[in-house]
């Protein structure tokens, strides 16, 4: 239930900051303006579905971390070691999705594994959790490692789905809320990039490992791909005219 809510919740609230509020006030615009694939949003909610069931169902593994004295959560917490936490995971969130991303993505394993996320092409904020249930795994075991070395505070541990979500479900909407030019930090013209692309800006937050690893995308990278989706779209609609 935890992941549900939090899952519909943010793709209304992203839907409704990104489809009324931000074009009734001027503000921002929408990145790729192809039509969306027939039943695209059916086929995102019901994978995005079996990836709350095993977010869900993986929460046990760090409770029987916890249970048997491998991991420890602490409650009372000052608040500066919240956010200091805070800051530790979203930094190691990134570190983890972007190889576990990359990993994904070599040629053994992403037409198997990574493709039904991509069939996503034009994003929507129900292309969030849009995965295959071995990378829903892989990326919902972020808080393993973590647990293991150090006894974070709840609400950091809650906080982090909360943070990564919230961001996520914007990232998916296809729609550039915010400014192009924050050099370390990523926005919603990044991964929509990646899924126009099919490759680069892997990482999550972050610009640190996609500018490491040599793997960013130019700004203008999808355009030739966009302009032929727009050509071909144009052309079906013209046919079915005609032939009406």
């Amino acid at each position: 239930m935890f992941f549900a809510v939090l899952y519909v919740g943010f793709a209304l609230a992203s839907m409704a900051i990104t489809r009324f509020v931000l074009p009734g006030l001027g503000v921002g615009r929408v990145l790729d303006p192809r039509p969306l694939n027939p039943r695209q949003v059916r086929r995102e909610i019901a994978l995005s579905a079996l990836s709350v069931l095993i977010f869900g169902v993986g929460l046990l593994v760090p409770w029987v971390l916890v249970q048997n004295g491998w991991a420890e959560v602490t409650l009372q917490v000052p608040v500066w070691r919240v956010l200091a936490e805070c800051v530790v995971l979203l930094l190691w969130n990134d570190l983890h999705f972007y190889l576990h991303h990359r990993l994904l993505h070599h040629r053994l394993l992403f037409q198997r594994f990574h493709l039904p996320h991509h069939r996503s092409v034009v994003t929507t904020p129900w292309s969030t959790y849009a995965f295959h249930p071995v990378e829903a795994v892989l990326l919902g075991s972020v808080l393993i490692v973590p647990m293991l070395l150090w006894s974070f505070s709840l609400a950091a541990l809650v906080a982090l789905p909360i943070l990564s979500l919230t961001y996520n479900s914007l990232g998916h909407a296809n729609y550039q809320a915010l400014p192009v030019g924050w050099r370390w930090l990523s926005n919603a013209r990044s991964h929509h990039l990646h899924h126009a692309c099919f490759r680069g800006n892997y990482g999550f937050l972050f610009t640190f490992m996609d500018r490491w690893f040599g793997t960013t995308l130019p700004d203008d990278a999808a355009d030739d791909v966009i302009s032929l989706g727009l050509e071909r779209a144009g052309s079906t609609r013209s046919d079915r005219f005609s032939a009406g």
